[in-house]
């Protein structure tokens, strides 16, 4: 991706999550200035490390599509356990999801998840469950949605109005957009583990590669990523 579609993906979840009249930790709002003096104190190099290392902040990918408007997501990681580490168990997270605006079909082989509809128009999932080796199971996914108990077909398509929410366990095939109108859409999870935990139908990409057109707006986790490593080296 190029910076700039990901310096403008960021503005434009900001605005939407202050229309949804949402706030983030100070930390979102850092400009790549507030990071580089942060560096300079030990204080600050372990807020790096630790912001780095529960992989908090801004993520905006495309999938490896390089169609972002079409396939790509845009979220904050609020909080989030490291995985063997005791303490935190749970993450959080915000997404932005734009109309028609795919995730892929993927499962977790660990992480449970609630998707909740926060505010926006409908989100849409489409839910299927895997065969042992990977592929599309022919079962009904069975799922628990605020209170209930509800079966869909193979492949149907499970739709969360604001304030709705579904747990998605292990193994549960799903892929989700927004119809219409946009949607925040709030993650509550068991320890978040993009590098191991996704198993995607197709493969792809999880971070993409940016050309560094223009310089950044925000920083992204894996820019907190590289800046931690650097720091380990010196």
């Amino acid at each position: 991706m190029k910076r700039s579609e990901i310096n403008a993906a960021i503005r434009t979840a900001e605005t939407f999550m202050a229309q949804m009249q949402v706030h983030l930790p100070p930390f979102a709002r850092w400009t790549p200035h507030d990071w580089e003096e942060l560096q300079h104190g030990s204080e600050g190099q372990g807020t790096v490390h630790e912001l780095a290392e529960r992989q908090l902040g801004w993520d905006v990918t495309d999938f490896g599509s390089g169609t972002y408007a079409r396939t790509g997501l845009c979220l904050f990681a609020l909080r989030n356990g490291v995985p063997g580490v005791p303490g935190q168990t749970y993450g959080e997270k915000l997404l932005v999801v734009g109309v028609e605006q795919h995730t892929p079909m993927h499962f977790h082989w660990n992480k449970t998840e609630d998707i909740i509809n926060r505010g926006g128009g409908v989100l849409a999932i489409r839910l299927q469950m895997s065969t042992k080796d990977g592929g599309l199971g022919t079962l009904n996914p069975v799922v628990f949605s605020d209170g209930r108990t509800v079966t869909v077909h193979p492949g149907g398509i499970l739709r969360l109005h604001p304030g709705e929410s579904v747990t998605l366990t292990p193994l549960l095939y799903h892929e989700f957009w927004a119809e219409e109108v946009p949607v925040l859409v709030g993650e509550v999870s068991s320890i978040n583990d993009d590098a191991g935990d996704n198993r995607f139908l197709n493969p792809l990409g999880r971070f993409p590669t940016i050309d560094e057109d223009e310089a950044p707006y925000r920083l992204l986790v894996s820019d907190l990523t590289l800046m931690a490593a650097h720091q380990g080296t010196q």
